[in-house]
């Protein structure tokens, strides 16, 4: 008798589970995997939104393989990424470090660091830094108080780029609040034994912070890697949409959203998000391959 009674108590509780979990499965299914399966399809078609797909097999991957405008945003967009993520968690690193040395007004330095993160994305962002490396912008007139005419660093070809990657490392707070909680965890009798042990602040930094650090390190980095491969809003306000002077500017994603609500070439846009995809798997994949002989497990 008990133990039907148990076995009718579990299947209730079950029954319950199921309907609450309902709403999640719905939207998994609704909002994640018939999109994706939709956008698959779409992939190897020729999809105008005007008219019904029509089935062009590979022709959308061998137009991938000869797109030179995609080619160049292919280097655009690594660019970005190979560039202004490590320089954005070096800058998010160094000021956690130093927060966590416990100065006063903590909170309010912790909340003014982290305050750019939250706008960086936003257009009202975008639009001042616009403005600020424009041709007549701040950057500009403070150099001419100093006799230097700068360029237009936004409408340059030569500097268009750093000034985007300039913005994304400006927006240093989440990777460095990650950072600074990290920072708290590493138990102080290891600096404490180190310092005892004559080792400098270079020492304790690189021996006992990085190691116990890593962790974290590696979640940033993917976070930050997957983040900077789907920029979009920066580079397309910052840009007008036309993807900069030559192209410099033209990030995969806004090259992307040309060709499907520009050019109303969905089913190529299709083709292009799923190799986006492809490449974000595989530069996530290298990255926990890697992280085998450089991430620190205190197990």
């Amino acid at each position: 008798m008990a133990r039907t009674t148990t076995s009718r108590v579990r299947k209730r509780d079950d029954r319950a589970a199921y309907v609450f979990l309902l709403p999640w499965f719905v939207g998994l299914v609704v909002i994640t995997i018939g999109p994706m399966a939709m956008s698959l399809y779409l992939s190897f078609t020729d999809y105008s939104m005007l008219a019904p797909p029509n089935w062009v097999g590979l022709d959308n991957v061998e137009r991938l393989l000869t797109d030179e405008r995609l080619h160049n945003s292919l280097r655009v967009t690594f660019t970005y990424v190979l560039v202004g993520v490590p320089l954005q968690l070096a800058v998010a690193l160094a000021v956690a470090v130093v927060l966590n040395r416990g100065m006063r007004g903590l909170a309010f330095y912790r909340s003014v660091f982290y305050l750019p993160s939250l706008l960086g994305g936003s257009v009202a962002i975008a639009v001042l830094w616009k403005q600020i490396f424009g041709s007549t912008g701040l950057v500009n007139d403070v150099l001419a108080l100093v006799g230097i005419a700068g360029p237009g660093w936004i409408s340059d070809p030569r500097t268009a780029l750093s000034s985007i990657i300039l913005l994304h490392v400006w927006t240093f707070g989440a990777p460095m609040i990650i950072f600074l909680a990290g920072l708290r965890q590493i138990p102080e009798m290891y600096y404490e034994a180190a310092t005892v042990d004559g080792a400098g602040p270079l020492q304790r930094f690189r021996r006992i912070t990085l190691p116990m650090l890593s962790p974290i390190i590696f979640f940033n980095l993917i976070l930050q890697i997957i983040g900077s491969f789907q920029a979009f809003t920066q580079a397309f306000i910052v840009s007008g949409g036309s993807g900069g002077p030559s192209d410099s500017t033209m990030f995969f994603t806004l090259l992307l959203y040309q060709r499907g609500f520009g050019e109303l070439d969905m089913g190529y846009a299709s083709a292009m998000a799923w190799l986006l995809l492809l490449i974000i798997t595989i530069f996530t994949a290298v990255n926990f391959i890697a992280s085998r002989y450089w991430v620190f497990h205190e197990s």
